[in-house]
């Protein structure tokens, strides 16, 4: 096989990628990709080793580099190489003492190979996921890997407001260094979990980030028709990229919409003074290639979530952040520390049709933990009133598996009695579907993006307090999760993390968990595959 990929919901036959990604993504950046996961190892190696655990230049580097290697972030090889460079650049640049202090790691491939782009993708052949024999400890460094790259997606965003934190920066270290030993499955296990508590962190930093920068989320109605004049498209996860958006497209005659896991930007208040934010176009990120051709505008791309770049939009699609594709023009981040010129999109709308209508109406948002907490005495009463007999948690992430009809049937057929959770691209299953509401709570609560699932956490540990149980478990909650990409794995590992069981998880269990790991986490944690909907929906409401 000329490349392996398996990080996604989508592996070839549930196994994994072998020629090409079902993402669209080539051998030659999967391969690269790979490389550059190795080149973060030493890095890790050599920061843990000199002492060098918070390095911000090594923490940042190192979220850069992961955040870059999620599914449906970066298609250019080039950028890959150059993150490459730049990281073996940086781990030369930090090793002074380590002759002293790990004499014996300057013997290591990890530490010692250098290359330069001719080399790279040779050498990348060598290093994947494959190269581990043994399908266990196969299984759980990439359980592993893929949570810390979601951990560093959250990080990554936090930074980009002004929120750090070393101790995360340090446990990236100390975790993918850890790919580098020859641990035992117990300490391999642990390792897992260790990342579980860190995404916890990582979400509470993000989400600290956020709300102290653009105000707590708001119930809000968002409107998902269009106006007549010309608009710019926003996808992907980043906040301060549309807000700078909003800012220089004030007042240029210009609209903005928001687009896939983008929608949430519409709960906050500080979004809200922008009359020309106009609301929502199109759904998750699978649809883009139908729904980019129709918007007739221009469309940011701020993060993951891109896809294979149709001709039709091709010329006025800009990729931002970690995101890129080759042929695209990207927005680079000004060195002097000033704000993303956008001025480039914003001209080229002007220049464009208004956006095709595909849809009309509004949907309702805004329910954040904050927002939740404050509606606490209402939901309790109705709980305890028999009015809301369950909550189902039905985040996660969207996608084009066709067996996803699934989590619209749940849905559609779940008692009116019960109330569903949401954060992350999921929601657009069933958040435009009437499912009426519980004496004025919406049976569907949106969190908002997945990056916002921190938000479901704390709603239920603040049930749990409310209520008076030991236990997340013990409250009328089911937790019926949809996956695709490694922040859904992060979520999955904070989850467990904080004593959640009986999750399902689906439409299919990740390709990358070997019979052996899933059965740890089958007897562990109770996680079991989507079943058959009516059975799931009569389990879960029994509290199994």
């Amino acid at each position: 096989m000329s490349m392996f990929c398996n990080q996604c919901q989508e592996a070839k036959k549930n196994v994994g990628c072998d020629s090409v990604g079902m993402c669209g993504k080539k051998e030659n950046v999967s391969n690269l990709q790979d490389l550059l996961l190795y080149v973060v190892r030493g890095i890790s190696a050599v920061a843990e080793c000199t002492g060098q655990e918070k390095n911000l230049e090594v923490g940042r580097f190192n979220m850069q580099a992961l955040f870059s290697t999620i599914t449906n972030t970066n298609f250019d090889p080039k950028d890959i190489e150059e993150l490459i460079t730049a990281g073996l650049a940086l781990r030369n640049s930090i090793t002074s003492g380590i002759e002293r202090a790990c004499p014996h790691f300057l013997s290591n491939d990890y530490i010692s190979w250098m290359g330069t782009p001719a080399v790279y993708e040779e050498k990348a052949k060598k290093i994947g996921f494959l190269s581990i024999e043994n399908e266990d400890v196969r299984s759980l460094r990439s359980l592993l890997v893929f949570g810390l790259k979601g951990i560093a997606a959250y990080a990554d965003h936090a930074k980009n407001l002004g929120k750090e934190d070393e101790d995360i920066y340090a446990f990236v270290v100390e975790a993918m260094n850890s790919l580098n030993k020859d641990l035992s499955v117990d300490e391999m296990v642990a390792m897992v979990m260790k990342a579980g508590e860190y995404a916890v962190k990582t979400m509470a930093l993000l989400d600290g980030a956020n709300t102290s920068t653009y105000g707590n989320p708001e119930i809000s109605e968002v409107n998902i028709g269009t106006r007549n004049n010309p608009g710019i498209l926003i996808s992907g996860h980043d906040l301060k990229d549309i807000e700078e958006l909003l800012k220089q497209t004030k007042g240029t005659g210009v609209d903005v919409y928001t687009h896939g896991e983008m929608l949430p930007a519409n709960y906050y208040p500080a979004f809200k003074k922008y009359d020309h934010l106009v609301g929502n176009y199109g759904n998750a990120w699978w649809k883009q290639q139908a729904e980019f051709t129709q918007f007739n505008g221009p469309i940011l791309m701020t993060t993951n979530c891109i896809v294979t770049v149709k001709d039709e939009y091709k010329d006025r699609i800009f990729t931002t952040g970690p995101t890129g594709y080759p042929g695209v023009t990207h927005i680079n981040e000004p060195e002097n520390g000033k704000n993303k010129d956008f001025s480039e999109i914003i001209e080229l709308a002007k220049t464009c049709k208004p956006p095709i209508e595909i849809e009309t109406g509004k949907i309702v948002g805004g329910f954040a933990h904050n927002q939740v907490i404050a509606l606490a005495d209402k939901i309790v009463a109705a709980v305890k009133s028999g009015d809301i007999k369950r909550f189902i948690v039905m985040a996660g992430c969207d996608g084009r598996h066709k067996t996803r009809n699934y989590y619209k049937e749940v849905a559609e057929n779940l008692p009116k009695d019960a109330v569903i959770l949401t954060a992350g691209c999921a929601k657009y299953r069933y958040n435009k579907l009437n499912l009426g509401d519980i004496g004025g709570i919406p049976r569907v609560l949106d969190a908002g993006q997945c990056n916002d699932s921190y938000s479901l956490a704390v709603i239920a540990l603040k049930l749990k307090e409310v209520f008076g149980v030991k236990s997340i478990n013990d409250l009328p909650i089911s937790f019926d999760i949809a996956w695709y990409e490694q922040k859904a794995v992060t979520v999955l590992l904070a989850l467990l993390y904080l004593g959640v069981k009986n999750i399902r998880l689906g439409p299919t269990l990740p390709a990358f968990l070997s019979p052996n790991v899933v059965k740890v986490l089958v007897e562990n944690f109770d996680i079991k595959p989507q079943g058959e909907v009516m059975a799931d929906i009569n389990a879960m409401m029994n509290g199994k």
